[in-house]
């Protein structure tokens, strides 16, 4: 049963496909960034990621602590949720058009560093996809990441993971804290 706060969807969140792809798959995915201005590249990559989505909406801001690589400033993260027409392979090379614009370089750049603009895509829909090394859906670390699993879970409160079945909130209340603090409301659903 699809939640009043998740992304409405012939593909929705809660389930696997039935439909084909043409008619849109709710997609969510997870924003961070700890280079340059972060709160402003987090609100503008919002506004292109709306060119994209059908329905987007933001969740709240997080200040988190690294993760993996310590020795780097706080990250900034959100999540958005919307309907994307196309195939998550398509999606994928918007993404990282997207991150380009706004001075990410996956080649020069060190893995878990710093970046102006990382996007994951954390849900595609009920599916689950796997062509590695670059497209795993969902998010092959999602359930162990509290900075990814708070914004999804602010936006779609019900969402599961596709290949169990379980919902993220249960993975989510298991974790441990991580650093992760509210850092304030996203900008981008106040301005529509």
């Amino acid at each position: 049963m699809a939640s009043s706060n998740a992304p409405r969807s012939p593909q929705g969140l809660h389930g696997p496909q039935e439909k084909p792809l043409r008619d849109g798959a709710a997609v969510v995915l997870g924003l961070g960034s700890n280079r340059g201005d972060s709160r402003r590249i987090l609100g503008e990559a919002l506004e292109a990621l709306g060119e994209l989505l059908e329905d987007l909406r933001g969740a709240s801001l997080f200040e988190t602590e690294p993760l993996h690589v310590t020795d780097q400033a706080r990250f900034l993260n959100t999540a958005a949720a919307g309907i994307y027409r196309g195939e998550a392979r398509e999606l994928l090379a918007e993404l990282h058009r997207i991150e380009a614009r706004f001075g990410r370089d996956r080649e020069r750049e060190r893995r878990w560093g710093e970046r102006t603009l990382d996007i994951d895509i954390l849900l595609f829909g009920g599916r689950v996809i796997s062509e590695p090394p670059d497209l795993e859906i969902p998010h092959p670390r999602l359930t162990g990441r509290r900075f990814a699993l708070t914004p999804l879970l602010e936006l779609c409160p019900e969402a599961r993971d596709p290949r169990t079945g379980r919902p993220y909130g249960e993975f989510l209340e298991k974790l441990p804290p991580q650093g992760i603090y509210y850092a304030g409301p996203g900008e981008y659903n106040r301005k529509k």
